[in-house]
């Protein structure tokens, strides 16, 4: 089974804390998308939820060393 881990720079290029990375890792997805879907999910559900979301993913996922 696959763990789920928050990448700096080993998938695509992480923008902010690399969330999306350690995600499109995990689903053998592109983190561009997982991004473009994010700001689509922003812009629908207003920034405020989104961002708290991001938030609350990256504290809950744990960072690879």
């Amino acid at each position: 089974m696959k763990q789920l881990y928050r990448h700096r720079g080993t998938v695509g290029t992480p923008i902010a804390s690399g969330v999306f990375s350690g995600l499109g890792e995990w689903m053998e997805v592109s983190p561009g998308i997982l991004r473009l879907g994010y700001i689509v999910l922003a812009i629908i559900t207003g920034i405020l939820p989104a961002i708290f979301l991001y938030a609350i993913a990256h504290f809950l996922i744990p960072e690879k060393k």
